[in-house]
């Protein structure tokens, strides 16, 4: 056996696919639910897109347990930012204590972070925290190992002033054809519209998703795809 195969110390790689996207009133957050060790997928059902605030949410992709620490300690001071101001904490101001965080603790932690959410002042915004802390406010954010094959998409699929609907499609097809392409996110997706009347959640299973590139239709069993046959009688 391979001794390196079992050396518990060597890096693992972490793949997923996270999304936002502004649209006409609002954001929406997509993300798929695959969390991977290595080869091993351990847990295919996550929910990847963390709440924040009442209006804000964020997307976490890179190690899940520095993702997650981030996220409760941005959440834990925005907590008390609501108290001391007495109202809402904007997204900019989320945005910018996860980047203070991220860049405090860029040498010890290995998250991107896609921030969403909508305010009065500013309306539906989309903030990208990738590796290092730096904060980019864009009209539609992608992170993950699934990225890498989205850029062109959305440059040809995104425009300035879609309808809600639209940009929920857009999202939904954006995961599921990273999910096609990258071996390191599966699952289900999870999307999160935020705008002025509230948040929304959505879930669509992966039996639903469009099939790209000749993929396998999903199957609840082998059984459903091993021909039927009699076997061979067992004899002595």
């Amino acid at each position: 056996m391979d001794k390196s195969s079992l050396d518990v110390e060597q890096p693992h790689s972490m793949g997923t696919t996270i999304i936002g996207v502004t649209y006409n009133g609002g954001v929406v957050l997509g993300a798929d639910s695959r969390t991977s060790t290595g080869m091993y997928v351990a847990n295919r059902a996550s929910d990847k897109i963390t709440q924040l605030t009442d209006n804000v949410y964020v997307c976490r992709s890179g190690s899940a347990a520095d993702s997650q620490v981030v996220s409760d300690y941005v959440r834990y001071f925005l907590h008390q930012h609501t108290i001391q101001l007495g109202q809402p904490a904007t997204v900019k101001v989320a945005a910018s204590l996860i980047r203070q965080i991220s860049y405090n603790n860029k040498a010890m932690l290995q998250t991107g972070m896609i921030v969403g959410g909508w305010d009065k002042y500013e309306g539906g915004k989309i903030y990208g925290v990738p590796l290092g802390g730096t904060l980019l406010e864009q009209p539609f954010a992608i992170g993950g190992s699934g990225s890498s094959y989205l850029y062109g998409f959305f440059d040809q699929a995104w425009r300035e002033g879609m309808s809600h609907e639209e940009a929920e499609k857009l999202v939904v097809t954006a995961v599921s054809l990273a999910i096609a392409r990258d071996g390191a996110s599966g699952g289900v997706v999870r999307t999160v519209t935020i705008n002025k009347d509230g948040v929304k959640r959505k879930f669509y299973p992966g039996d639903t998703l469009p099939l790209w590139h000749e993929e396998i239709e999903s199957v609840n069993s082998l059984l459903d795809i091993v021909p039927a046959a009699s076997p061979d009688p067992m004899v002595s």
